[in-house]
């Protein structure tokens, strides 16, 4: 028991050293801005990565047909 009070002492204590991505003296949903703002680059880089190898899929396996079919 006393392992486990240790590890969720520590746990806590480390807890309190993070930064969290919200303002906890913002109310609604400007509390978390800064962590959408955060999620809406990762999708926006996720589309454009997935064009860009999409459209090189499709060139390299055009290309690829011209010279093998």
């Amino acid at each position: 028991m006393t392992r486990l009070t240790r590890y969720l002492t520590e746990v806590m204590a480390e807890l309190k050293k993070a930064t969290w991505p919200w303002d906890p003296k913002e109310k609604g949903f400007a509390k978390y801005k800064e962590l959408t703002d955060a999620t809406i680059v990762v999708f926006v880089a996720m589309i454009l990565l997935s064009g860009f190898v999409g459209f090189f899929d499709f060139a390299l396996r055009m290309f690829f047909r011209m010279f093998t079919a």
